[in-house]
């Protein structure tokens, strides 16, 4: 297996594991912050909880490991938007922690005496704190700079054909549809859980990154066009050209 198969191999497994995660973790949490009193019984579901921070976290790890796999090979293609795309993605998994933070932070205060002491009104203010910071970080993290880093990775691999058009296209569409959902739910268009109908506008880029990922194990990458024969990429105004193989 050549370095760019096993690229390609990684990069994939690294896919499925962040998208993966990501949904469990969201799926697991289920409804434990509903309800506004949630903290006085978040300690019941400690296990609950723990767990889905820890698969964000798992997320996080995967979600950036996917950017620094892909840049040997996008770097060759557009220099600028590769090193942008590790950049989105390192946002995007910077976020992420804060959730899972945010989220052992809550189980803590729930587990606490001072929780059990305080009046209904300050452990309410307390819980709405963290509940916010926890919803902010995965609207900005998870929805809009992943929609950022799939717009950005797409749109390289549709100009460079290291893929298949039609799955860069179908990236593309996705990716804009998941930064709809946070932008609906950034503004306060609309409720942006798992239970809300504009939830729908993520799944698009959910079977896509699916989709990629196996084209990744089973394919590759296009060899002709990590060699050089896919035509030039353009950026802004510049042309990057890319060597031609020698005799």
């Amino acid at each position: 297996m050549n370095s760019g198969r096993r690229t390609a191999v990684i990069a994939g497994l690294l896919f499925v594991a962040a998208t993966v995660t990501s949904i469990l973790g969201g799926v697991v949490l289920g409804s434990a912050l509903d309800g506004r009193n949630y903290l006085v019984g978040l300690a019941s579901q400690e296990s609950q909880v723990i767990l889905a921070a820890l698969l964000f976290l798992i997320s996080a790890t995967t979600a950036v490991g996917t950017a620094f796999v892909l840049f040997p090979i996008l770097v060759r293609q557009a220099e600028g938007l590769a090193i942008g795309y590790v950049g989105l993605r390192v946002f995007e998994s910077v976020f992420y922690i804060a959730g899972a933070v945010a989220l052992l932070t809550m189980l803590t205060v729930s587990q606490s005496d001072t929780a059990s002491a305080a009046n209904a009104a300050s452990l309410s203010l307390l819980g709405a704190a963290l509940l916010a910071l926890f919803d902010w970080s995965v609207l900005i993290g998870t929805l809009v700079f992943l929609a950022l880093g799939s717009l950005t990775l797409n749109y390289v691999l549709f100009q460079s054909r290291l893929v298949p058009r039609w799955l860069s296209v179908f990236g593309l569409a996705g990716a804009a549809l998941a930064l709809v959902y946070g932008l609906i739910g950034i503004f306060g268009w609309g409720s942006s859980g798992l239970t809300s109908p504009y939830a729908l506008l993520a799944m698009p880029i959910a079977v896509q990154e699916m989709v990629f990922a196996a084209w990744l194990i089973v394919k590759g990458f296009d060899q002709r066009a990590i060699q050089g024969h896919a035509p030039e990429l353009r950026v802004g105004t510049s042309v990057t050209r890319r060597p031609q193989p020698t005799a």
